[in-house]
């Protein structure tokens, strides 16, 4: 093996294991961790709560949302809910306005996004603990139950539920998606299990009102709010017994639009939180590279192990090189046509990081998502 066959397998090496450091090495590394166990106590259950979430064009989701609510209401009569419809063109707002007994509706102005409504309502809540939601999830009853002790800890200054997904079978898309997610929720648990979670998602998280910081309209709301607890010197943590409920996507154009959607946003975040990203811990730091940054940029890896492999092939026998470039192709196509199956599943991951890594080059050029539209194949 000469000097350039060296150095390409050792590229190839090392972007397989960046391809492979947040869901194989990074969870290993959290694992040998020393536990730091929260002070959870059920004295503080009378904490006072509002639940927030906003909503567009979701008449679909309303219904079955709203008995949500009023079960959660009858269970917690001292319950605030605010909803903030985002001018949707639908029987969204009416059906928030029919279910004035429940929640409180805080009509747009127009598309603003939907970090612009959640601002809006923040400023508007007087309770301790504001506990963030998604018009399309459906929480279980006991949340408040089992979400407001964790803050009897004064150290915890935010708490993340856990998500279940449904729907899973619809194809091969969603049945990825179900596992990436299944993937995420258990690096947020190891995370937490030693100190902070690196973030929030939508569906279910809480934090204590006098941690909501302010934020420009163009950043994810959720990231935001969520490691302000962290820049703020509290815990971030994960509470696998507050349960939240969602369909997954089923169609793969929606799901790689989403998911340039979530990527651009998530840069446009992390460049507006650079200053206090550096001045975490860095246990913190750690985390967070190994959690967002390396995996953001897994399209990288994977073209570049995959050139220093194709070009390897191509100095030991061209034909080896043609052959798999042949190969993958084949796959490729195949797998499009698909809805189920290992081949499906293969082009949804590739196409994955693809539409993240195009989120992320959207972001950078200046591209700017404030609004969403949501998913149609929700099954």
């Amino acid at each position: 093996m000469t000097g350039i066959d060296l150095a390409l397998a050792i590229c190839a090496v090392l972007c397989g294991l960046l391809l492979v450091w947040p869901f194989v090495i990074y969870p290993l590394i959290l694992r040998m961790l020393p536990v730091r166990p929260v002070a959870a106590g059920p004295q503080l259950a009378r904490l006072s709560a509002t639940l927030l979430f906003c909503a567009f064009n979701e008449a679909a989701s309303l219904p079955a949302k709203i008995v949500n609510l009023r079960a959660l209401k009858a269970r917690h009569p001292e319950l605030s809910i605010l909803a903030y419809d985002d001018g949707s063109s639908d029987d969204t707002g009416a059906l928030l306005s029919q279910a004035s007994d429940v929640l409180t509706l805080v009509p747009g102005p127009g598309r603003t996004g939907k970090a612009h409504g959640m601002k809006k309502m923040a400023a508007m809540a007087t309770s301790d603990i504001l506990i963030f939601t998604d018009a399309n999830v459906l929480l279980d009853d006991d949340v408040l139950d089992r979400l407001l002790p964790y803050y009897a800890d004064p150290d915890v200054g935010g708490v993340l539920g856990s998500l279940r997904y449904h729907g899973v079978d619809a194809s091969a898309s969603a049945g990825i998606g179900a596992l990436y997610w299944r993937l995420e929720e258990h690096l947020k648990d190891l995370e937490s299990r030693n100190g902070n979670v690196m973030g929030a998602d939508g569906s279910i998280f809480s934090v204590r009102r006098g941690l909501y910081p302010d934020f420009p309209d163009d950043v994810l709301d959720d990231l935001t709010v969520s490691m302000n607890v962290v820049f703020a010197g509290k815990r971030l943590i994960k509470a696998n017994d507050v349960i939240a409920r969602e369909a997954m996507v089923a169609d793969r154009q929606d799901e790689y639009r989403r998911k340039i959607r979530i990527a651009a946003r998530a840069w446009r975040t992390h460049r507006y939180l650079r200053a206090n990203l550096r001045e975490m811990s860095a246990l913190d730091r750690f985390k967070y590279t190994s959690r967002k940054l390396v995996r953001w940029f897994g399209a990288v890896w994977l073209a570049v192990g995959a050139l220093a492999i194709l070009t390897l092939a191509w100095r030991w026998n061209p034909f080896a090189a043609m052959s798999l470039v042949a190969g993958g192709m084949l796959l490729f196509l195949a797998g499009l046509t698909m809805r189920r199956g290992p081949t499906a599943a293969i082009v949804d991951m590739f196409l994955a990081y693809v539409a993240t890594a195009q989120g992320i080059w959207t972001a950078m050029r200046g591209a700017n998502f404030t609004t969403w539209q949501p998913a149609k194949s929700r099954k």
